[in-house]
């Protein structure tokens, strides 16, 4: 099993730029592949990016390459996500999740997943 908890959120102006972390207790963080995602009010929840369990592999939802940039430090247990040049659209709860095996941009193949941090971006 492992517990996620979700930082960094806030309110920001478009242009600016956040990294928001993601802190993993419980055993071998090194063994789960890492993902996150984010939902907007009235929408569904959504992939945004994902990394393998050594972090050698990385993708990126369309909407947010070449902006965003998923990182992990399995030392620390903490995935990160590095947002530049945000925009409005990009406002919504960003969460993240963990699964076993092989990253994947389906939600449902994450079995854990933290409690979500806002992040909103003004015009």
């Amino acid at each position: 099993q492992v517990q996620l908890v979700e930082s960094g959120g806030g309110l920001v102006q478009a242009g600016d730029s956040l990294r928001l972390s993601c802190a993993a207790s419980g055993r071998s963080f090194s063994s789960y592949a890492m993902g996150w995602f984010r939902q907007a009010p009235g929408k569904e929840r959504e992939f945004v990016a994902a990394i393998s369990s050594s972090g050698g592999i990385t993708y990126y939802a369309d909407s947010v390459k070449g902006r965003f940039t998923i990182s992990r430090d399995n030392t620390k247990n903490t995935v990160y996500l590095q947002m530049d040049s945000l925009k409005p659209e990009d406002t919504a709860v960003y969460y993240c999740a963990a699964k076993r095996s092989v990253s994947s941009a389906s939600p449902s193949s994450y079995g854990y997943w933290g409690q979500g941090t806002q992040v909103t971006v003004s015009s």
